[in-house]
């Protein structure tokens, strides 16, 4: 998780008066532990006292990560306030870490921000390793309903009128379309307020708040006005999500009392637009039941239907603003996967699901992608006891971190690595599963993101028919090598500027 520090004037004032009262008992904790004998920890640049490490890493901490990596080693040590963080930059420690002592680094790290905002750990993204995330997670695998078609994309660009669209915001808002009729069914009459929550609370929960630096500091937490500020935003999360609860149970009753009405026999319809359950009646359905190991509450389902709506609206989207990002740069390659998709797609029958698949040249497209820009750029783990990687001593509860976004970038893992070319990806086998640890876009292991094909489904078919339905072009005067790379700071680290194109409709009947 991308490490951001909201620091203003009189927070760094309040970080300074505190560092004095500190210092003594930072010195004396140090000397203590000294007394205690020496301890293999993995190299790390010199530290400050209190704060540590916090001043080398910036807003954008993995590009500051790589360069570290490249003096201090593979793997390093940094101290942020009271917390032990260990980074990885290389596919073998990434493997070991991940793989061959898996259970062991399958915890989270504590977040004040995650704790508010996804009901004290009650989701999937941040719960820790415990058969309850093991249930949850079961859960959502198997009930998560796949991508719905785009139509509204395409017919909202349509109308254009050959004017500069903000193609950022568009997939953004079909993203989050795609997801809420997938989770609730439809979309959410309150999907702007959920969307600014959701954009609030990702920054805070990618970072770390003064409070996150110190949690032993009862008067930090206290004191934290970032931590009122994220209790203000749950109490804004619940009224939605309290209503999308209420009115599936609305729905569920009337459903079931009209089915009774018509054939005497209860056949349960859900929410779905087919008629169908969506997520959240599954999970009311499976709460009435309670015949789970852990029975869940109304916080437990709306934990995990935020997580769900986030994980999948800010990931997806910036995966695809990304990717024609990277297309608009490089003509070569989008006029070679627009042909794959017209020629796939003859006449303009219906891109679905199942045709997808024979787009090929796309989905190099989408790997490359992901390559250069993942959607997780820092895979964040946690200790649960004390252990070792790569023969240095990793204490327990330290903060593990895996510099995907690093390793995507190292030309010894990836010839010309800054380079978009998706051929690359043709005969050398890496794929999305985790077992190439140069490669990790949706992670390894345990905490492997169990949303891969709803991720995948919700980047490629949207991207399909904007390569279908349109040609492309810049604003007048503008050059590929005049669009900015740079990106926010965020757990999905989305492209800081907005992507504005021109798109003329394709019509295939006209062509000779």
């Amino acid at each position: 998780m991308v490490l951001i520090f909201f620091l203003n004037n009189a927070t760094i004032f309040f970080f300074l008066f505190l560092s004095l009262l500190f210092v003594t008992r930072w010195t004396n904790k140090s000397k203590s532990k000294s007394n205690g004998g020496p301890r293999n920890l993995p190299p790390g640049p010199p530290k400050l006292p209190l704060i540590g490490h916090v001043h080398l890493l910036g807003t954008l901490p993995f590009r500051s990560f790589q360069t570290l990596a490249k003096t201090y080693g593979d793997i390093m040590h940094f101290k942020l306030g009271e917390v032990s963080a260990i980074v990885i930059s290389s596919p073998e420690i990434a493997k070991e870490a991940l793989k061959t002592r898996d259970p062991n680094f399958a915890d989270r790290p504590d977040s004040v921000a995650a704790k508010i905002m996804w009901y004290d750990y009650k989701d999937i993204a941040f719960s820790s390793y415990s058969e309850y995330w093991r249930q949850m997670r079961k859960i959502c695998i198997i009930e998560l309903l796949s991508a719905k078609n785009v139509r509204s994309l395409v017919e909202s660009i349509s109308s254009s009128n050959g004017d500069v669209i903000d193609i950022t915001e568009k997939i953004f808002k079909v993203t989050s379309s795609i997801t809420c009729r997938a989770a609730y069914g439809k979309v959410c009459r309150d999907r702007d307020a959920l969307i600014k929550v959701m954009n609030e609370a990702l920054l805070f929960t990618g970072g770390f708040m003064v409070a996150d630096l110190f949690p032993s500091s009862k008067v930090l937490s206290v004191l934290s006005w970032n931590k009122h500020r994220l209790w203000r935003m749950r109490r804004k999360l619940d009224v939605i999500l309290d209503d999308i609860i209420d009115e599936h149970k609305v729905n569920l009753a009337r459903f079931k009392e009209e089915s009774l009405s018509e054939n005497g026999d209860v056949a349960r319809k859900g929410n779905g637009e087919s008629g169908n359950e969506d997520l959240v009646d599954v999970l009311l359905r499976i709460q009435e039941k309670g015949e789970l190991e852990f029975p869940i509450e109304n916080d437990n389902i709306k934990a995990i239907i935020y997580d769900m709506f986030s994980a999948a609206t800010e990931t997806s989207s910036s995966t695809i603003d990304w990717a024609m990002v990277e297309l608009m740069r490089n003509p070569r390659v989008r006029a070679k996967a627009q042909a794959e998709v017209r020629n796939v797609f003859k006449d303009g029958q219906k891109i679905d699901e199942a045709e997808a698949s024979k787009l090929k040249y796309l989905k190099l497209v989408v790997k490359e992608a992901l390559r250069l820009h993942p959607a997780t750029p820092l895979l964040s783990r946690a200790s649960r006891e004390d252990s070792e990687i790569n023969g240095y001593f990793i204490p327990a509860k330290t903060k593990v971190l895996v510099n995907n976004w690093g390793m995507g970038r190292n030309s010894k893992y990836f010839p010309n690595a800054e380079n978009f070319e998706p051929e690359r990806f043709e005969n050398n086998g890496i794929d999305f599963n985790g077992a190439n640890f140069e490669y990790l876009p949706f992670g390894a292991g345990k905490r492997m993101c169990p949303g891969m094909t709803f991720g995948l489904a919700s980047v490629e078919l949207p991207l399909a028919h904007l390569l279908y339905h349109f040609d492309w072009k810049l604003p007048e005067g503008m050059k590929p090598s005049d669009l900015e790379m740079l990106e926010n700071p965020g757990i999905s680290a989305p492209r800081k500027h907005h992507l504005r194109l021109v798109a003329t409709p394709y019509r295939p009947n006209s062509c000779n």
